[in-house]
């Protein structure tokens, strides 16, 4: 097998071997919503402390992932990625052998951490192993594997939560991982000793980053927490105001800085700026749908993990078509159309599912969720397409980091909000038409910001 590795397909097995870790950490982040009931009851959780068990690994994925990519810029994409991959795999055999939920939850933290380092090495990985011309083909690989990942996810989850142990959702990484760093370990070549000043270039902006990790630590705690403490406890209010002082901080420093964290003046470029707006609610509505559809099918309408797991999954698989729709679609019509279009599907499913909660009729769900699943690439295609298209080409690598950071922001804010919704009122149905409601917004987003023909400029 080394000798296979190492020959003329090498970078082959070294985008097979990238291509699986990104999928588990695309997988790490759905699996678990289907698993929820099952391990709140295990461990004797409460409900908005099991919510962290999802929140938690976004959150830290959140605010970590743009050091994690200057890191790997100013180290070396080959040790950081390494490195990432042990510390997600040691934080997984943390969470498959928790002896309690708050022992849980903090695993899932570490888990975020390791999923933001490797999520922007892998990207450069893949970036510097292929010549221009084969780059497309790359991607495209790396991307149908996450999809796979993702859209086995929750039934992946019902299988284990039902018949084996909610337990192997975590514990089944690790022999993957293993694999996965021999293969790299084996397949990757350096480019080269790195300069002093490209070390110096990418130095770690440690003021913009603690302003942002504890400004959304604050932020995400009291919307997380309101409905258990109370939304005008001491407590909420000051995490809340904290946290938007913390971010208003945030702000200031970075756009001070000439090698800021995040270059933010990115986003006075409208079409750039219009684009991450549908990328938060892109991902905040997709949260919404893995995580309280899941839940909804288990808790209202007593479906088992699996039924309510193979339900997400069909809504997922229709993506693996509509993707390649998509893409031909979004290069001859340009990104708005379709993705008002995209937008328009998800804001009327999302409302109807949200309708249909009211009666215990599991089809009333899972039809309208292959609409769903199917309109997904719309809302998303376009706006990768339109927001990169619009930032300078120098740019290109803040453009994603910013894009990255923002739209796992939206699963954030998404599951803090929603979960303090469904506690607070107890009702499914007003999570999903809130959601729906976000969905119209950015819509009317879309239509303002996002240049007619911009898809067509480079």
């Amino acid at each position: 097998m080394t000798l296979a590795v190492r020959g003329e397909n090498r970078e082959w097995w070294l985008l097979g071997a990238l291509s699986g870790v990104l999928g588990i950490t695309v997988l790490d982040e759905t699996v678990v919503g289907v698993a929820l009931p099952t391990i709140r009851a295990d461990l004797v959780m409460g409900q908005i402390a099991s919510h962290w068990v999802v929140n938690a690994y976004l959150l830290t994925f959140t605010c970590f992932v743009a050091v994690g990519g200057k890191l790997s810029d100013a180290l070396g994409h080959g040790r950081i990625f390494l490195t990432g991959a042990t510390v997600f795999a040691l934080a997984s055999l943390a969470a498959g052998l928790a002896p309690s939920g708050d022992w849980l939850i903090a695993a899932r933290a570490l888990q975020g951490v390791g999923a933001a380092i490797i999520f922007p090495t892998s990207m450069a990985m893949v970036t510097g192993s292929f010549p221009p011309e084969k780059r497309g083909t790359a991607f495209g690989v790396q991307t149908t594997v996450g999809g796979l990942f993702m859209a086995s996810g929750p039934l992946l989850g019902g299988v284990f939560a039902e018949a084996l142990s909610w337990r192997w959702i975590f514990l089944i990484n690790l022999p993957i991982l293993m694999a996965i760093a021999l293969v790299v370990a084996l397949t990757w070549k350096p480019a080269g000793a790195r300069t002093t000043q490209t070390r110096t270039g990418n130095a770690i902006d440690l003021a913009g980053f603690i302003t942002l990790l504890v400004g959304l630590v604050a932020l995400v705690v009291s919307l997380m927490q309101g409905s258990d403490w109370g939304w005008l406890d001491r407590s909420t209010m000051v995490l809340f105001v904290a946290g938007l002082v913390l971010l208003a901080c945030f702000i200031a420093v970075e756009l001070r800085r000439s090698a800021p964290l995040i270059e933010l003046d990115l986003l006075a470029i409208k079409t750039f700026a219009g684009g991450t707006v549908a990328f938060f609610i892109f991902q905040f509505n997709k949260i919404v749908v893995f995580v309280f559809v899941a839940l909804l099918l288990q808790e209202k309408l007593g479906k088992s993990p699996i039924l309510s797991g193979l339900a997400v999954m069909i809504a997922v698989l229709p993506t693996l078509v509509t993707s390649i729709v998509t893409g031909k679609l979004t290069d001859r019509l340009g990104a708005r159309r379709p993705l008002i279009f995209g937008f328009a599907v998800n804001e009327a499913v999302v409302v109807l599912i949200g309708i249909a909660s009211a009666y215990n009729n599991y089809w009333l769900v899972l039809v309208p969720l292959v609409f769903w699943g199917a309109s997904l690439p719309f809302a998303s295609i376009p706006a990768r397409r339109a927001l990169m298209s619009a930032v300078p080409h120098d740019k290109q690598g803040q453009a994603s980091g910013i894009n990255l950071t923002i739209q796992m922001f939206g699963g954030t804010i998404g599951m803090a909000v929603c979960g303090s919704i469904l506690a607070t009122t107890g009702s499914y149905r007003l999570v999903f038409v809130v959601t729906g409601l976000l969905i119209l917004v950015t819509i009317w987003v879309v239509w303002a910001m996002v240049e007619r023909d911009q898809s067509d400029k480079g």
